[in-house]
């Protein structure tokens, strides 16, 4: 049983992350842990795993817990041992078969005699035959780091494991062992993932949210089911208000009408009737306090109606809240965009595939470059874009205005504003207050606009990049992506995922993500296995 109370966290900077987080975590529950970016999720992850302390609250665990990062760059300077935790234990079994007998060599091993053999089946398991336990850890790619980390449960036998985006950088074939595991394990399980084939092999389903932890059980197609009935009822709120508004605002107009028609007629009727001035300047003042009154009910009425229609409108989901306006591109269909002719590549000294690639890529098709770890699919996108020259053959490119995201967004510049970002893309000299709206639009009010573009989450660099390509009002010919669902909350896969369905364009896209690929049309997969 793992069990979090009332646990509270404030970064650093004082800054509330959130507060007041309770929960317990059953025996052999495999539980999603699922939330928009920003919101938490990783952190609270880690004071699970004990790894740092919350400002207030207790974490209360019974068993041994194993925690799989999501990032490893604080891993950098150890070796695959001090990774797998087991550095102590080589280094005294080492000592003792050299002859030492120091008594601390002897607790260290704790009996554990085997010590390597289980290294090496844990890691042959995982698809890591061969790798040697005194290699840098930095000399790995992203997908064999997590391998080494999930190896590490079958090593240490833990009765809770808590894993952070674990599918993130792993090919078809590793995602597939990662599944296995998840559906066969007895162990205790807590994941963050936006990994929708995964989510779907847990339950219950926990979303953190700014009121704390909301529970879904029935697992991830419940939460869906949950989760759409709450935005229609959103779009219907919405609907509602809007109508409520409109009615309001007749009324107010109707009222307003017959009240001017009515001070017309009594004006004539006081004028005839004649009386004393005073009197008539007593029941005129009287009648323009009444309609005073009155329109500052009826303000007071739109007002409110049209605040509660804002509140409505927040509540929609974000893709509802969303404009985007890409453009036809300017090529027509089945143009021949890219064609490769025996193109080849080299990598350390050797050509990086085993035979020469050729084929052609036309205007408006949707492909998915797919392949094993170090197949070479982020090289050769960087050939197709010319970013790099073939070593054997060539690649022939029509004139075309080709838009990449790539896993890091790096056409967004970390040491700019939000505002300055866009800036850059403005060129149709659009006045500030237009591109203060276009922003809005984005979901990026005023709070964001002097804040720096390092600061911001993988959702947000997501939705800053179309947005200024949205400013820059050039429909790319081609749109090409390099693992986009890669550390996005599924909001923001969500987001992406209309984004492409509104781009008729070329689309190529490298990505492990077979939910998003279908949900995007891919119709041509090439593969580089």
């Amino acid at each position: 049983m793992l069990t979090v109370q009332n646990i509270t966290y404030r970064h650093p900077d004082k800054e509330l992350l959130f507060e007041n987080i309770s929960a317990s975590f059953a025996n052999r529950h495999k539980t999603a842990l699922i939330g928009n970016n920003g919101t938490g999720k990783s952190t609270l992850l880690r004071i699970m795993a004990g790894l740092i302390e919350p400002t207030s609250g207790a974490v209360m665990c019974e068993g041994r817990r194993f925690y799989i990062p999501q990032h490893f760059g604080q891993f950098d300077t150890c070796t695959i041992a001090d990774a797998l935790g087991v550095s102590g234990k080589l280094h005294a079994l080492r000592a003792i078969l050299n002859g030492e007998t120091l008594a601390v060599h002897f607790e260290v091993l704790d009996e554990d005699w085997n010590i390597e053999e289980r290294c090496r089946e844990a890691l042959d398991l995982w698809q890591l035959p061969g790798v040697d336990l005194a290699e840098p850890l930095s000399r790995l790619s992203g997908g064999e780091k997590t391998k080494v980390f999930l190896a590490g449960i079958r090593l240490h036998r833990p009765d809770i494991v808590l894993m952070d985006e674990p599918s993130n950088h792993l090919d078809v074939h590793s995602r597939a062992l990662l599944y296995d595991y998840i559906r066969d394990t007895t162990d205790t399980l807590v994941v963050v993932t936006h990994d929708r084939l995964l989510l779907r092999l847990l339950s219950p389903v926990c979303e953190l949210t700014s009121r704390g932890l909301v529970f879904y059980g029935g697992g991830y197609d419940l939460y869906l089911a949950q989760k759409s009935a709450q935005e229609q009822a959103a779009i219907q709120e919405v609907g509602n208000f809007s109508t409520a508004v409109r009615k309001a605002e007749r009324e107010a107009r109707e009222v307003r009408e017959r009240k001017e028609k009515g001070e017309v007629r009594g004006r004539k009727k006081l004028d005839a009737g004649g009386g004393p001035r005073i009197a008539r300047k007593k029941r005129k003042d009287t009648a323009e306090r009444s309609a005073r009154r009155l329109r500052q009910e009826h303000e007071a009425k739109q007002d409110s109606m049209q605040e509660q229609l804002l509140q409505a409108r927040q509540r929609l989901p974000s893709h509802r809240r969303l404009r985007l306006d890409f453009g036809d591109p300017d090529l027509y269909q089945g143009k021949i965009l890219l064609e490769a002719l025996d193109m080849n590549h080299h990598f350390g000294g050797d050509l990086l595939w085993s035979a020469p690639l050729r084929f052609t890529i036309r205007s408006g098709e949707r492909i998915s470059l797919c392949g094993a770890n170090g197949s070479g699919k982020s090289t050769l996108l960087r050939l197709l874009l010319g970013d790099i020259e073939p070593a054997v053959g060539a690649v022939q490119r029509a004139r075309m205005h080709a838009v990449f995201i790539d896993q890091d967004y790096s056409l967004i510049r970390d040491e700019r504003t939000v505002y300055e970002q866009v800036c850059l893309y403005n060129r149709e000299a659009l006045e500030e207050h237009e591109l203060r709206i276009r922003l809005y639009r984005f979901l990026f009010d005023e709070s964001f606009l002097d804040k720096p573009c390092g600061t911001l989450s993988g959702g947000e660099k997501l939705r800053l990049s179309l947005c200024c390509l949205m400013i820059a009002h050039q429909t790319p010919d081609i749109f090409v992506l390099d693992e986009p669902t890669n550390n996005l909350d599924l909001q923001s896969i969500d987001i992406l995922t209309h984004a492409v369905n509104e781009y008729r364009g070329t689309l190529l896209v490298v990505s492990h993500d077979s939910v998003f690929l279908e949900d995007v049309g891919v119709e041509r997969v090439m593969d580089l296995s």
